[in-house]
């Protein structure tokens, strides 16, 4: 499955994960949650304990509109969720460039 992992202090990078949960906790460094803030059917999968463990906060996450939802803590990835789908999926070339552009390194 090809995913778009985004770092603490690094640039947007696409990498090639197995998909399984094992592989998806091994980015993000442990539970993992999913969140749904576009109205693209994509996820942000993120560690469900960031804040609480103290991890490094990383990205500023806004919405479709603009509106500052929530600062991600530690590394994230960002994956093809279809709603018909009950497993995440790749992202298309399309979707890595479009959410590479939304996390630049600042």
């Amino acid at each position: 499955m090809k995913v778009l992992v985004v770092e603490v202090g690094q640039q947007p990078m696409v990498k090639e994960i197995e998909g399984s949960l094992r592989s998806m906790q091994e980015i993000v460094g442990g539970y993992i949650q999913p969140v749904y803030p576009w109205r693209e059917e994509v996820a942000l999968v993120c560690n469900e304990e960031g804040k609480i463990n103290g991890l490094a906060l990383n990205r500023p996450l806004y919405d479709d509109r603009g509106q500052l939802v929530d600062i991600i803590a530690g590394t994230f990835f960002i994956c093809s969720a279809p709603i018909d789908s009950e497993s995440f999926q790749s992202l298309t070339d399309e979707q890595i460039e479009r959410y590479s552009r939304l996390f630049p390194l600042r």
